[in-house]
């Protein structure tokens, strides 16, 4: 099976993260693209829900042990590729002319939380689970794009905090502060609720995409001018 899939039922497009703690590594960016692709290039998708069979975690991240192995052989060419590669899939679910609805049916950790919080609306498990942005502990700073997305969907306040302490939020409190839709008592209940939700969403393409692109403008700015830079220049880790 591949690490990610994508089922088209009913005018919606599950995308489904199959690989384990689905941590993130160059396959899977290329992985989620060509996922997107297919949900995109059915015109009867009205939406798109991402999910993860795993019993506890959604995604955990950038795959750590992938890109220091790929650091100590000097394979910077592969890192660059997936640094700008998981900016194209971050970018892609920004302006997606659809909804992308983040069942989140487990642990959101670092990457993991930047793709969830690329997608529109967040739908998360309360009985297992955190979502939390570890990089302060493993020195690998946010990029300058990372930041102005995240930013839109997490409150300045809370995110200053959870990036520069590292600490776990659960998903009442995601819930409480509206940075998710819903906690959801299990994952079954998580993924239900998303699917229901994005059935409800029944808009057009035209106005869908144009009103995310508009909102969304400065990021492919920041990405290409600032993110860019640093990634040729391997400033990826401190």
């Amino acid at each position: 099976m591949s690490i990610v899939t994508c089922e088209i039922d009913n005018k919606i497009a599950t995308i489904t993260l199959n690989n384990g703690e689905n941590q993130q590594d160059l396959d899977f960016a290329n992985a989620m693209m060509a996922a997107l692709d297919q949900a995109e290039a059915d015109k009867s998708v009205k939406a798109i829900v991402i999910t993860s069979p795993h019993e506890k975690s959604w995604s955990t991240g950038v795959k750590l042990n992938w890109l220091m192995a790929q650091m100590n052989a000097g394979a910077h060419e592969n890192v660059q590729q997936f640094m700008l590669g998981m900016n194209d899939v971050f970018y892609r679910m920004l302006t997606i002319p659809v909804p992308v609805i983040a069942a989140i049916t487990g642990h959101a950790f670092g990457n993991g939380a930047m793709l969830a919080c690329a997608a529109d609306f967040r739908f998360m498990r309360s009985d297992r689970g955190y979502f939390c942005f570890p990089e302060v502990d493993v020195s690998i700073p946010l990029l300058p794009g990372m930041v102005a997305f995240v930013e839109k969907k997490i409150s300045r306040h809370l995110l200053n905090e959870m990036v520069l302490t590292g600490r776990r939020v659960t998903a009442e409190e995601l819930a409480e502060l509206k940075i998710i839709s819903a906690a959801c008592p299990n994952a079954e209940e998580t993924l239900k609720m998303a699917l229901e939700f994005a059935a409800s969403m029944n808009k057009s393409r035209g106005i869908f995409g144009e009103l995310k692109r508009r909102f969304h403008r400065d990021v492919r700015d920041i990405m290409e001018a600032e993110d860019r830079k640093l990634i040729e220049n391997m400033q990826l880790m401190a």
